[in-house]
Formats: structure tokens, sequence, C-alpha cells
């Protein structure tokens, strides 16, 4: 019995041994960043010298010297920051990241173009290396107040530029160009015309190229998607292309809002095939909209037997692809189009009718949704429908919230609080402002009003709207929070207004955070949270304010794996396939001209 006993301590021994030698394998890092700035973001002016990551979480943070005796085994990666800020990765809280995937690398982008002269070079330029039958597009991104001669191009300019090749260019909501190749590849006559939309005529009754969105901009969308779409393949490529352009300014996470004529589950496979192949170098919450008029609600009774919120079967929620809910758009009626070129619409008379069943139905099932709503006008009688839902079926803490939100009122935002919903707020009257100001003057209060809906305690998250009206690169989009100014230098908000410098890079992390339902996981640099973070080409938190629109990311970390590095890290940048078709202007131009 001795004996046995003996051999049983002795068991016990070195099991607590190997458990204890477990352990402290098991605190030594995958990845250390050390002699750096890194932001934890947990509060304002805390800054670290390192940070240790394991198994795609933070490990811990601290000085250098402490964090490498601590946590450096045999096979952890070093990166040297060199003294550069490291911040939490910065998430999207709106933009239509999974559609423009599908589109990127056929899209020539003036995204930072800073003149007329050579955005019009770049167009001809890519018409001569683009073949017969294909289009060359410029869609969303720029406008006339970013380029040096503060105008638009002529449709006379496009037409000398490229008269043999179809040409379409996007201008905000409001405008596109359509250059007389394009207008005979569609077969566009005097009798061509689209509901809420003007197709301009000449003194003879032909098209002169220029589309006008009026109540609607159906004209435009319509014609965007009759120039040409990319094969399975090409959309796979172009995809990894986007995401890798945006890991390129430090984000790694965006909440899509989905999009007219973007389809649940087709539209959907090239990110999905991304994230199964450990390729999705940006986690993606989407939210999916309802694409036909009288149908919205049969589409989402469909959707909630389909799928729901959270699901991720292939990489869970650590890999960054899952459905969060309904949205941006829930019915057609409900669409209060923003396009500052024209006053403001009214809502539908319907729009109640269609839109009660649908947030009954969703609140039923606890699903999560966002709502596109530019005016108070609008908001309001969306509340109305919110608040006779909740009498009987209780909202509950169910995450909602509303998309833009310009011209809420105090009153507005105080209902908002009252159902526990949201705002996700972008900066699209950093494009917008001086076609906002003509139309209804100068505002006198920030717009959308931010300052005021974090006093009052209401989560907020930060986006652009990308890529169909501003571009996509975050740090323009600070710069408008630290600035209250428009592309064009217009000093849009009062300056009193503008936000602090954490307080507007806390509204791009944690607060966005908050519109995917992960506010718990990311947006922070502290033990147990997402390894989720890039360092910066230039201090954000000492930087000029217009120093700041030109920062972008050295390495983009995803899940504590790099995703992106350039500089002296690009030996460390994971290799990509070349763009295709070959004759991408994402081969040539890239995207943001930097």
């Amino acid at each position: 019995m001795k004996t046995l006993s003996l051999i049983y301590r002795s068991l016990l021994m070195l099991l607590a041994v190997g458990v204890a030698l477990s352990a402290s394998a098991q605190q030594k890092a995958d990845l250390i960043i050390y002699n750096g700035k890194v932001a934890t973001m947990a509060k304002p002016g805390e800054f670290k010298q390192a940070i240790a990551v394991q198994n795609g979480l933070v490990l811990a943070t601290g000085a250098s010297q402490q964090i490498l005796k601590q946590y450096k085994g045999a096979a952890t990666k070093m990166v040297d920051a060199s003294g550069k800020t490291v911040i939490p990765g910065l998430n999207d809280s709106h933009m239509h990241a999974i559609r423009e995937g599908l589109n990127f690398n056929m899209e020539l982008r003036w995204d930072g173009v800073k003149t007329l002269k050579r955005a019009m070079e770049m167009l001809k330029e890519q018409a001569a290396r683009t073949p017969p039958g294909a289009w060359v597009k410029v869609v969303g991104g720029w406008n006339e107040f970013q380029f040096a001669e503060k105008r638009q191009p002529t449709i006379d300019e496009i037409n000398a530029a490229v008269p043999d090749k179809p040409v379409f260019i996007t201008y905000l909501y409001g405008k596109a160009f359509l250059n007389k190749k394009g207008i005979e590849v569609l077969g566009y006559d005097k009798n061509t015309s689209y509901p809420g939309s003007l197709i301009e005529l000449d003194k003879d009754g032909k098209p002169t190229g220029l589309l006008y969105a009026k109540e609607t901009p159906m004209a435009i969308y319509r014609t965007l998607a009759l120039t040409g779409k990319l094969t399975p393949a090409e959309r796979i490529n172009s995809s990894e292309h986007f995401y890798r352009e945006i890991n390129s300014f430090g984000i790694t996470s965006v909440v899509d809002a989905a999009g007219g004529s973007q389809n649940y589950d087709a539209d959907y496979q090239a990110s999905l095939a991304l994230a199964k192949a450990g390729k999705l170098s940006v986690r993606t919450a989407y939210y999916l909209f309802a694409q036909q008029k009288g149908k919205e609600l049969a589409d989402y009774e469909k959707w909630i037997s389909q799928t729901y919120p959270n699901k991720n079967d292939h990489l869970l929620m650590a890999n960054g692809y899952a459905m969060e809910g309904a949205g941006e758009n829930l019915i057609a009626t409900g669409a209060d189009f923003e396009n500052f070129l024209e006053p403001r619409i009214n809502l539908s008379p319907q729009m109640e009718t269609d839109l009660e069943p649908v947030i009954r139905l969703l609140v039923k099932n606890r699903w999560p949704f966002r709502l596109h709503a530019t005016y108070g006008e609008s908001i309001d009688r969306m509340l109305n429908v919110f608040e006779k839902v909740n009498e009987d079926t209780p909202f509950n803490g169910l995450r909602w919230f509303f998309d833009h939100a310009e011209t809420i009122t105090d009153a507005e935002l105080a209902r908002v609080k009252a159902l526990g919903g949201g705002i996700a707020v972008q900066f699209r009257m950093y494009y917008q402002g001086e076609l906002y100001t003509k139309m209804y003057g100068q505002p006198k209060t920030q717009l959308p009003p931010i300052k005021k809906m974090l006093a009052m305690g209401i989560p907020v998250g930060m986006g652009t709207d990308a890529p169909r009206i501003s571009t996509y690169n975050p740090w323009m989009a600070l710069h408008w929070l630290l600035t209250g100014k428009t592309i064009g230098g217009l000093q849009f908000w009062p300056k009193e207004q503008v936000l602090d410098k954490f307080t507007a890079l806390q509204l791009y992390t944690s607060g966005s955070a908050w519109c995917s339902g992960e506010q718990n996981v990311k947006g922070k640099l502290v033990q147990g949270m997402y390894a989720d973070m890039a360092i910066l080409s230039d201090d954000y938190f000492s930087a000029d304010a217009e120093k700041v629109k030109q920062i972008t990311s050295l390495m983009t970390i995803v899940n504590g794996k790099v995703v992106y590095a350039a500089g002296k890290y690009s030996a460390l940048c994971p290799p990509i396939a070349e763009p295709i078709p070959s004759w991408s202007p994402v081969k040539y131009y890239g995207g943001y001209q930097k």
C-alpha cells in the first residue's frame, strides 16, 4: 500500500509540475510589439511601451523591459515599434465593404487626387489600357472641392479625353456623367427614363450624358448596374484587394450596411470565400437589406428562417464574418434620400404601414436592426412606429440604431435614448457641406450633433458610408471630427463643437464596436481584448489636425496576425495575388491616392 501511495503522490507531483510548466508556456506571447507608444484607449492619456499578444488576444501591456522579460519566448515574433504610436484597430461602423469588394478592381478611384487635371489624365490613361467592351468607371469618393481647380469635369472634357470607350462617373448621390460612347453602348435616347430621376436632353432631344437624381437616384444606379461585373474569381481577388486597401489605413473591422442591389446570399460569397480560406483581413459584421419594394416583410421572414445574428460556422466571431441583423434600409418607402443638390423629399404616407410589421417581426425574433435616416422629419415618424411596437413587444435592450441622423433634434435624441438605441454617424458632410450650406444655410450647430449624443449617453459609432459618396480613408473622417471642416476647407461646424482627439478615436474604435455588439471584446488594447491594432506612420496624438489626414498604417494586425505592413516592416506583409483582370485600375494606381 505504501508503494502504491508513493507512486500516487509521485504522479500527482509530476502532474502538478506539468500543469505549472504548461501554464508557464501558455504565458509566452506569440507576438510582442515593444519600444512604442501604445494607446490602450482605456482612458485618455494612457500609453504603454509594449504589448504582448497570445492566441489572437491581448495578453498584457506595460513597459518594454517588463513585457519582454515576462512574455518573450523562443517562438515569439518580435516587432520594434521604434517609438511609433500603436492604436486599437479602426472600426468603420458604416461601410459598404462587401459590395465594394465585388467592384473595386473595376474602378478608377479619384480619392485623394489633388487636381482635376490629374484626375482627367488618369481617366485617359486607364481608357487606353481598358479592352473593348469594358467600361471605365469612377464610382464615388471625390468631389470638386478636393481639386485645386474647385470644379467638376464637364461632359465635353470627358468626351474629349475618352471618345472610344464607354465611361461612367458618379458624383455623390445626385449626379452622374455618361460619355457619348456610353450613351451609344446603352442605347439611351429621348425615351429613356427612370422614375424619380432626370436624364438630361439637349435641344435636339438627345441625351447630353448628364444624369440627375431628383426624388430617387434610380437613373444613376440602374445605369451603373449595366456597366458590367467581374467574374466569380475576379470578385474574390477584388474583395481581397479592397480589404488590403483599407488595412493600409489601420482598419481592422467594418460593420457592413449592405445596400441597393446587394443580394443575400449571392453577393456575399466572395467575402465568405476569403473567410473560409483564412484570408479575410478585416472583421466583417454585416446587416441584411431588403431589396424588393413591397416584399420587404417577406424577405425578412425568409432570412429569419435561414440565419440568425452572430451565426458563424466557419471562423467563429474571432475570425470576423458574421450576420448581425437587418438594415440599413428596411423598407423602400422609408428611404429619406439625402441628395443635397435638391430639397428634402417627404417620405411616403405609406411608410408607417410598411415599417410597423417589419419592426414587429425583428423585435419579436430579437434581430438587431439599423435604419437609414438623414433628416429629423423622417426620424420623428420612424420613432412613432418604434414606440408603438415597444408598447406591446418591448425592445428590452435589443440593439438598434439610426444611421446618419444629420438633422436629428434634441427631442428625438431623448426618444432614441429612452428606447435604448444608438446612432452610427458618418462624415458625409465633409463632402456635402458646401451643398448643404447652399441649400439650407450655414448650420449654427454641429451636424450631426455628436457631442449632444455623447453627453446624453447614447452609443455612437463612427464611419464613412464609403465608397459611393465619401472615401474609405478613416483619417479624412478623423480630420473632420477634429476640425469641423469640409474637404474644401469650409468651416461647417462651429469651431467650439469639434471633438478632442481621444473622443474622436474612441468613436472609431470601441464606439463602433457597439454597432456589432462587440464593445466588450474589441476597441481597446487591454488584457483579453482582440489583438487588433495598427502601428501608425505618424503620432496621431501630437500631430497637427492637418497632418492627421495624411496618416497611414505601417503595420496592421488582426487577431494577432500581421495582415498589412509597409516601410521598414514591408517584409512582414503577407503576399497577395496581382489584381485581376490584368487591366484593373488597382494594378496601376492602387486605390486612395496617397
